[in-house]
């Protein structure tokens, strides 16, 4: 539309001419548009004149906010590329202007315009566009579905998005309410691309408020700003827009974070919700969003690096606090924010130093922190460096929240543990943490310490100055009063420094015997422990030589002695806590055991007894050393001594006294004379309280005596003996027998030293040796009284003294004979080891004494005598002591070569050689064979065990004696014959294995593979008098005999009547106790297989599937043993693989032996063979697998089933694993599990079995997929038949007893269950993959189900299938649909509603997929039960089904409306006469209004068929369905009220009254109605003669003829149709109605109205009342409307009934008065007397008069103003009637007056209506002429 110039003055004028503003809108919306295009003109003239237009426009419009602008063509004006820009600049002026002006709906629809327009325009049109466009945002609509058209496209404008969502983002920041203060002198604001925003104008800017800058403010604030309310309503919008998903979530994170900071409660709220529900979705990790949130966190911070700085009035402020703490939460969210260097420690020293910053910032920045110490690379070097120093001086500063600084400190940890190398030169900042641990409070101090804990691994590695600072650091902290301090001191000092570092072990030492348990136990374990730290601390030792720390030790003591440090105890004074000392005497003993290249330990004496001889050499060297003049430095031997002496002297310990003891006795020559001058203090020793610390004072008496000049030794030895006299102090005479019998020991051992050396100086020793043995047989003797004490400390002190003695040399004592004798010594000792009353120590002792005794004495008489009654000694249960037993026998059997009688301290087992000139008294061979033939066979284990404990000990001891070689074979198999399952027997035959040559290896090796195999072994025969119990071990038989032989058990078992007992016994007797004594360990042996290993490899098929299986055994020993046998025979990784069928079929068969131990093996065998294996090789075993197992879980012992569940889960797991796999080994696998799990699985009675092949079902039909489809047929109702099996069968309980309500409740509950079950589940997968290949089988296993299904959930189930099959398969299904229908039908009379329903629903969808034929035969057979079976399921359920039809199949049932509408229409009558049934009347109700077009139309439509079925209901047998009938018909003659012609109405009739006949029934009133209401509505078509039609008068006869009937109720019914016919058609029976009706009227006499109540009237009586009361009301309401219009009629009954009427009103309740009221009414409306031609004013005179003295009664009856109202409209149509036919003389005077009496009583009457007529009236009659 182009203007030529002439128009623009036309436009002129028309704008001056527009009176209104719809005249000036119509002008503007037409013409501005082109009056802007002539702008572009090229001619002046034009130009200016637009020019003047718009001014003009723009004057009116400004005052007029309602004129419409033509926004949208001027926005499409706007866009068009070819304008020139003048135009385009008009053009935005005015959409401006305009925009806002419309309405929202049409802001709405342009906003999408708004945004396209924007595209290659200049910055502040753009800008003023988004101003528009933002608050419209508020306003959007936007689609609910993603697939929907959103009402944005922005995909193609990323420019455009990028612009908006910058826009965005400062509208989201700027704050409400902010002012601007701009300084006057600047030029306007020009966009950023002018140059007038030079640096020197930009002196003096205003403040942008946070996160903005200046330019981005004024873009904002725009032309007009926003006021808060509609700044909020932006923000608001911006965030819908956001959520509206117009643009990608990675661009709009950063905005909803701002909004989410908002001051303003819903901003912040909708914005925080947007981001919870995104916070799954969004990608933290995106470089994008990482970037924009740190630069909006940080604002443009200007970087030195960078060229050209950023504008001043670009750069963008960094954000408020409240923004930042929003922000941070999300970066610790992300891995990358904490990688993003610089930024992210810009952003960590803003929140710890910012000026702003608060706590819950600072909180936030030090999680941060964390964040970045976890995540960072380590390579970083300058951000950890600036990490560590924001942090350092944070904790110097910050003093505020002890909290924060925890946090801050433990950063600092994992700060060190992320980048040690910046901590390793800096160990100021440790001694600052140590020195803040000592001043700060509890919390702070854990901080620190965990924080020091962390640090400690940054300092493993220093060296030279650095690692002495640290020394000095943790020495002056290990002693500080606070246990965290000390606790982190300690754990440098144990990790910073080398293990043999000696200045930090003693600090260690020092906290070893912190009182603190944390403290001080771990220092110990870290000295004890011999660390693997050789391998950090390269080249260094597990700890200090021995003479280093001894001299460090000594130093530090003395150091300590001069200061506070000392400890004071009792009279002396220690350099060291006694804890500490302690710990410091047991490290250097481990340091000079570890010196001496022994392994150093310090748990246990015996075992540091075994390193003495090695300690003696090292110590003999030291002091070999110290001779050589070396200065004067004391020796460390000497120190090591004085320390122990030190501590002694204070305070005893067991381990110190040892020590000395050990230190003295390796080397006596050299260091016992040192303590010549101690003896007494020795002696004090001797004395003390502790028998232990007595045994070991006695032993280093006895060693310091021995080594002086014969007369001391003499000397000591007579005190000895004095002392042990003395009485008076058992603790001294014990040290004094103990000292005495090691004294007598050292000095025959020395003796017998002498004689085996060639000694030149014989004489002289002969001479004194006589002495001595004078004095040491007194000795001997003396020790030997206490052996029958009363105290048996000194006892066992006797014992052991007396073994000492016999060990180095002969008793000094007879043979035999009276007194103290050899052979009563012997005697003595061996009563001691069975007795009862001993001590296991005493026992131990007489033990050891006895093996002793031929060692010293080659011409021991009683030597065998000896051995025998140690052999003979076995008790049960001492598996301990017979391990000294065996090293008694064996020492005792070798006699004099045996190994005891060496000293040993200074000689080892091994090195000791037996002198040469001895008497040999060796008896092994008889030994041997005495276990041999006597006790390896017993019949009693105990013995047998012992007897192996024996045997193995000398086998061992003695592997070198050729006796022991001769008999290798006998040994073997008496090892053998013991169980092979105890150690130690097999040990027993790895040592003989090792001895004996290669047949008796091989011999030995099959025995043992036969043994494995079978299981057999070597049988003890048992015979009558077999102990097979050790004397009294079962108590005694009933005769007070002891029960020990089998004899004895079985005639006990017989006893008792439980002859099985036997065997209990026999197990009993069997069972052997097991043993991991540490005698026993101390026998380690590697077993023979490992050694036999070829010798094995050809029984390798049948051992492995063995051993194998033994590894699994429940008894941890066989476990064990057979685990060490398969690791040292099975060599190859690939064994099992290898021998898999074996070792299946070996499993397997095993998995239901009689054994319960081998049944549990197989099953835990199993699990471990199955895991991992491919199909192939598991396939064929697979279903014997499972079935065995089936049985095995319900085995009798819980331990086998639990092994059984684990196999088969495990099982389970793999084969579901399999059938996931493609290929035809899936297929196989899901062929062979099936059958199983279908078969034996789900119907199994075992719980467990059933739910677990439930789960594996489900399992492998989510994974088998296709691969189910074959089996399908059997799978399906399968599960379907476990759906009930499994069903709890208490439901079905409740389910019989529970009411209806609570059945339905109920059943609906374990349907919904069963379809949401596992089996459910599995059956809808199996439903996806059926095609017509399967159906044929599937649908007749559906069909049995169907009829002989049990349970609920099994016919729910099936129900649901067919729905399922309905939709997935419909054409497949047609062939099947008429044979599942009938199933469906069969079943559908359930007793349970639920399954009714779900039946219905089935079948409604099945008639989709059924033939026509079907469908119909479906449908009368519901028609037929619906109106011939009484019972309620029947019709119940062909309601459910009808219903189900037509709501899921309408269009089947539309085909069949002529049979399925009919029923429903009579369904929809079925009456609600008990609970429930009205939920069928409404189903009916629903089919038929669903496809009928209304009622009417209905009934017009299948009126035939409705009467066809109605006339079968009448015809039907039950009196229910006839009363429906009837029902139904009446319906049909309501609705059809004038409709009803022939022959219609002839049927409908003719049926209803067919109907009436016979006898009465209940219900049968319904029919009465019905013909009534027939009759009455189409009486005008009754009165035409037409065939087959009833007359009225045929009617009339058949209805009078039930009014006569018996029953009042249902004459009461008879008569109101007899009157509702008469009153319809007119016709007149009234002489016959009176027959009835006066009979009725006269006989039913009610009381009167105001007769008093009897209170004793019964229920009975009062119904029978209200009967006759209705009884009248109903008669005269008959009378009225038969009321006749014939005048012979009236003439000769109208007194008469007058007369009753009148009677009545005066004796009669309301309700009968109102009756006879109406009846009144009705006879004077048709009164011909009252008509002109037929008056009788002497008749009608006395009927008025009568009347009038009746109505006075109920005019004025106060009660009730409903008979008030009645009466007054009869006196009303009584005057009016006498008005019309002018007989006002008939009315009496006395009527009149008696009349305005009664009217006067209403002046008062509470109704106005009535006052006023009542009022009226009175006044007619007053004005009466």
């Amino acid at each position: 539309l182009s203007l030529p110039p002439s128009h623009l003055e036309r436009v002129f004028l028309r704008l001056g001419h527009a009176e209104t503003d719809e005249q000036l809108q119509d002008i503007i919306s037409k013409f501005l548009p082109p009056v802007l295009l002539k702008l572009s003109s090229a001619q002046e003239g034009v130009r200016k004149k637009v020019m003047e237009l718009l001014v003009h426009v723009n004057k009116r419009i400004k005052s007029r906010p309602k004129i419409q602008l033509p926004v949208e063509t001027l926005l499409v004006q706007y866009q068009d590329p070819a304008a020139a820009s003048f135009v385009t600049n008009f053009t935005i002026i005015y959409i401006k202007m305009g925009y806002p002006r419309l309405d929202v709906a049409k802001q709405c629809e342009l906003a999408p315009t708004l945004l396209t327009a924007m595209e290659g325009k200049p910055e502040p049109q753009q800008d003023s566009l988004m101003h528009l466009l933002i608050p419209t945002l508020y306003h959007m609509k936007y689609p609910t579905e993603p697939s929907k058209a959103s009402p944005f496209v922005l995909t193609e404008k990323p420019k455009t998005v990028h612009q908006l969502l910058e826009f965005m983002l400062d509208v989201l920041l700027m704050p409400y309410g902010f002012v601007l203060n701009e300084p006057p002198s600047r030029p306007a604001p020009s966009s950023p691309q002018g140059a007038v925003a030079g640096a020197a104008a930009g002196q003096n800017l205003p403040q942008p408020p946070p996160g903005m800058s200046l330019y981005a403010v004024k873009r904002v604030i725009g032309e007009a700003q926003w006021s808060p309310e509609q700044l909020e309503q932006c923000k608001l919008g911006i965030v819908k827009f956001i959520e509206a998903q117009q643009v990608p979530e990675v661009e709009t994170v950063v905005h909803l974070v701002i909004a989410s900071s908002d001051t303003r409660h819903s901003v912040a709220t909708a914005a925080d919700l947007e981001l919870k529900s995104k916070q799954s979705i969004i990608d933290w990790n995106n470089p994008l969003i990482i970037n924009k949130m740190f630069r909006v966190y940080l604002g443009d911070i200007p970087l030195k690096t960078k060229g050209a700085a950023v504008k001043r009035e670009l750069k963008h402020e960094p954000v408020s606090t409240r923004v930042k703490l929003k922000i941070l939460p999300h970066l610790l969210r992300s891995r990358l924010a904490a990688e993003c260097f610089p930024a992210n420690i810009q952003v960590v020293y803003d929140g710890l130093f910012g000026a702003n910053s608060n706590n819950k910032l600072l909180s936030l920045t030090l999680q941060f922190v964390h964040h970045i110490c976890v995540v960072c690379p380590d390579t970083n070097k300058p951000l950890g460096l600036m990490l560590l120093n924001g942090l350092t001086k944070l904790i110097n500063e910050y003093k505020e929240d002890p909290k924060l600084l925890c946090v801050a400190y433990s950063a600092v940890g994992k700060l060190s543990s992320r980048m040690p190398q910046l901590f390793t030169k800096d160990i100021a900042l440790v001694q600052q943490f140590f020195e803040s641990m000592c001043k700060e409070e509890a919390d702070v101090r854990l901080a620190i310490q965990e924080a020091l804990s962390m640090m400690v691994g940054a300092y493993v590695n220093l060296q030279g100055a650095l690692l002495n600072l640290m020394e000095a650091l943790v020495a002056a902290y290990i002693g500080k009063p606070e246990v965290q301090v000390r606790q982190v001191a300690m754990k440098f000092a144990s990790s910073v420094f080398a293990p043999d570092h000696v200045p930090s072990r003693y600090l260690l030492l020092l906290a070893a015997g912190d009182p603190r348990e944390e403290v001080c136990g771990e220092a110990r374990r870290t000295l004890r422990s011999l660390s693997s730290k050789r391998t950090e601390k390269e080249g260094s030792k597990p700890m200090p030589s021995f003479p280093e720390m001894v001299s460090y030790i000594q130093e530090k003591a003395s150091e300590r002695m001069k200061s506070p440090a000392k400890y004071i105890i009792g009279t002396s004074t220690l350099p060291f806590n006694p804890a500490t000392f302690e710990e410091i005497i047991l490290y250097l003993r481990m340091c000079l055991a570890h010196s001496a290249g022994a392994t150093p330990t310090s748990q246990s004496l015996i075992d540091m007894q075994d390193d003495a001889p090695l300690i003696g050499r090292y110590i003999r060297s030291l002091l070999a050393n110290e001779a050589s003049p070396k200065g004067c430095e004391t020796s460390p031997v000497q120190v090591y001594m004085d320390l122990l002496q030190q501590l002694l002297s204070a305070v005893g310990g067991i381990p110190v006294m040892y020590c000395l003891l050990e230190v003295v006795s390796v080397c006596p020559p050299k260091l016992a004379a040192r303590f010549a001058h101690k003896i007494d203090w020795i002696k004090g020793l001797m004395n003390t309280n502790k028998e232990d610390m007595r045994e070991l004072a006695a032993q280093l008496y006895a060693v310091v005596v021995s080594t002086m000049s014969g007369n001391e030794l003499k000397t000591a030895v007579q005190n000895l003996i004095k002392i042990t006299k003395d009485a008076h102090s058992p603790e001294t005479q014990h040290g004094a027998i103990l000292a005495l019998g090691y004294m007598v020991g050292r000095y025959m051992s020395r003796r017998r030293g002498l004689i085996m050396g060639d000694t030149p100086d014989l004489d002289q020793m002969s001479a004194t040796s006589r002495e001595d043995e004078e004095l040491i047989t007194m000795a001997t003797k003396i020790i030997g009284s206490f052996l029958d004490s009363g105290s048996p400390m000194l006892t066992v002190a006797a014992v052991t003294a007396l073994g000492e003695i016999g060990r180095n040399g002969e008793l000094l004592i007879p043979g035999d004979g009276d007194g103290f004798t050899k052979l009563s010594l012997v005697d003595n000792l061996l009563a001691r080891i069975p007795s009862g009353k001993e001590t296991g120590k005493m026992k131990e002792r007489a033990i050891q004494t006895l093996g002793f005794l031929p060692v010293g004495d080659s011409e021991f008489p009683h030597q065998k005598k000896l051995l025998q009654g140690l052999m003979d000694s076995v008790e049960a249960k001492q598996v301990e002591l017979q391990f000294t037993v065996g090293e008694a026998i064996t020492g005792a059997s070798i006699g004099t070569c045996s190994g005891a009688a060496r000293d040993v301290w200074t000689c080892t087992e091994d090195q000791y050689c037996p002198p040469q000139n001895v008497k040999n008294n060796d008896v092994v061979p008889w030994v041997l064979s005495s276990i041999l033939s006597k006790y390896i066979v017993s019949q009693n284990p105990h013995v047998r065990q012992a007897a192996c404990i024996w045997l193995l000990s000398l086998v061992k001891k003695l592997s070198e004696h050729k006796e022991i070689r001769v008999i290798c074979k006998i040994l073997m198999n008496a090892f053998y014959s013991v169980e092979l399952s105890q150690d130690v027997a097999s040990k027993g035959l790895g040592l003989v294995y090792e001895l004996g040559g290669e047949q008796d290896q091989q011999e030995l090796v099959s025995t043992l593979v036969e043994t494995l195999m079978t299981g057999k072994r070597v049988k003890h025969t048992v015979s009558e008098d077999t102990e097979v119990f050790q004397g009294d071990a079962l108590g005694k038989a009933p005769d007070g005999h002891g029960l020990s032989t089998y004899k004895e058990l079985c005639s006990l078992a017989s006893d008792l009547n439980q002859p099985d007992l036997v065997y209990k016994f026999m197990n009993l007797a069997n069972h052997h106790a097991m043993w991991n004594s540490r005698k026993g360990a101390a026998f380690g042996f590697n077993i023979i297989a490992a050694k036999a290993g070829e010798q094995l490899a050809p029984f390798l098929p049948q051992l492995v599937p063995r051993l194998y299986r033994y590894q699994f055994d429940p008894n941890l020993a066989i476990r064990q043993a057979m685990t060490s046998i398969w690791d040292a025979l099975v060599t190859d990784k690939n064994i099992v693989d290898k021998y898999l069928k074996e070792i299946f079929q070996d499993v397997i068969s095993n998995l239901t032996s009689n054994m319960w131990r081998v049944r549990e093996s197989c099953c835990l065998a199993l699990n471990d063979l199955i895991r991992g294996r491919q199909a192939d090789d598991v396939i064929d075993h697979l279903t014997e697998i499972w079935e065995t197992l089936f049985r095995v879980l319900d085995d009798i012992k819980e331990s086998v089933r639990k092994a059984a569940d684990l196999t088969l889960k495990t099982l389970s797991k793999v084969c579901v694993r399999m059938c996931e796999s493609t290929g035809a080994s899936a297929q196989r696998i899901v062929g062979v599990l099936l059958p199983i799990l279908l078969d034996k699985g789900i119907v199994s009675n075992v719980a467990e079995v059933r739910s677990l092949s439930i789960q594996t079902l489900v399992k492998i039909s989510k994974t088998a997929g296709n691969r189910l489809k074959p089996h399908a047929p059997r799978l399906i109702p399968a599960l379907l038949e476990a759906l009930s099996v499994l069903e709890p069968q208490v439901l079905n309980y409740l389910s019989l007893r529970a009411t209806e309500q609570e059945k339905s409740a109920m059943d609906t509950a374990r349907l919904s269950a069963a379809k949401s079950s596992p089996m459910m589940e599995t059956v809808n997968m199996c439903l996806q993959h059926l095609d017509v290949s399967v159906l044929g089988e599937l649908v007749p296993k559906l069909c049995d189900l169907l009829k002989s299904g049990v349970g609920l959930g099994t016919k729910g189930g099936c129900a649901s299938v067919i729905v399922s099959l309905t939709v997935q398969c419909p054409q497949d299904l047609t062939p099947y649909s008429g044979k599942l229908m009938s199933a469906l039908l069969n079943g559908i009379h359930d007793r349970s509603v639920v399954i009714q329903k779900s039946f219905a629903f089935a079948i409604g969808h099945l008639v989709r997929t059924a033939k026509d034929s079907s469908v119909e035969k479906l449908l009368q057979k519901l028609s037929t039960w619906y109106l011939e079976k009484e019972e309620v399921v029947y019709k119940s359920s062909c309601c459910l089904t009808v219903h189900a039809i037509s709501h899921y199949s309408p269009d089947v049932l539309k085909a069949h409306a002529g049979v399925a509408l009919p029923l429903a229409f009579l369904g929809m009558h079925q009456q609600t006469d008990e609970q429930g049934e009205s939920a069928d009347a409404n189903l009916w109700a629903e089919v038929w209004q669903e496809h009928v077009p209304g009622s009417f139309g209905g009934i017009r439509l299948y009126m035939t068929e409705l009467i066809a079925i109605t006339q079968r209901a009448l015809q039907s047998q039950s009196w229910k369905m006839k009363a429906q009938g009837g029902v139904a018909m009446a319906t049909i003659a309501k609705q059809q009220t004038g409709s009803l012609v022939a022959p219609h109405l002839g049927m409908v009739l003719n049926a209803l009254l067919q109907g009436l006949a016979g006898r009465t029934w209940a219900g049968k009133e319904e029919l009465l109605k019905a013909v009534g209401s027939v009759v009455s509505k189409c009486s005008a078509e009754l009165k035409k003669t037409v065939a087959g039609q009833p007359s009225v008068r045929q009617v009339l006869d058949l209805v009078l003829k039930e009014c006569k009937k018996e029953s009042l109720v249902y004459k009461m019914a008879a008569l109101r149709c007899a009157a509702d016919i008469l009153e319809a058609t007119e016709e007149d029976r009234f002489q016959e109605m009176t027959e009835i009706l006066f009979p009725l009227i006269r006989k039913n006499q009610p009381t009167s109205a105001g007769s008093p109540k009897h209170d004793d009237d019964d229920d009975e009586e009062a119904k029978e009342r209200e009967l006759r009361m209705e009884v009248l009301i109903c008669a005269f309401e008959t009378l009225g409307k038969a009321w006749p219009k014939t005048a012979q009629m009236q003439s000769r009954y109208q007194a008469e009934v007058c007369g009753l009427m009148c009677d009545r009103l005066k004796l009669s309740t309301w309700r009968v008065q109102l009756g006879v009221l109406q009846c009144m009414k009705a006879f004077y409306q048709r009164l011909l007397l009252l008509e002109q031609d037929q008056k009788n004013s002497g008749v009608l005179t006395e009927l008025l008069s009568e009347t009038c003295t009746a109505l006075a009664s109920p005019l004025e009856n106060r009660s009730y103003s409903s008979v008030r109202t009645e009466a007054l409209s009869i006196l009303e149509l009584l005057l009016k009637r006498i008005e019309e036919s002018d007989q006002w003389d008939c009315l009496a005077e006395k009527s009149r007056q008696q009349l305005q009496r009664s009217l006067a009583t209403m002046e008062t009457d509470l109704r106005p209506d009535l006052k006023d007529k009542a009022q009226t009236l009175r006044r007619k009659i007053q004005g009466l002429p």
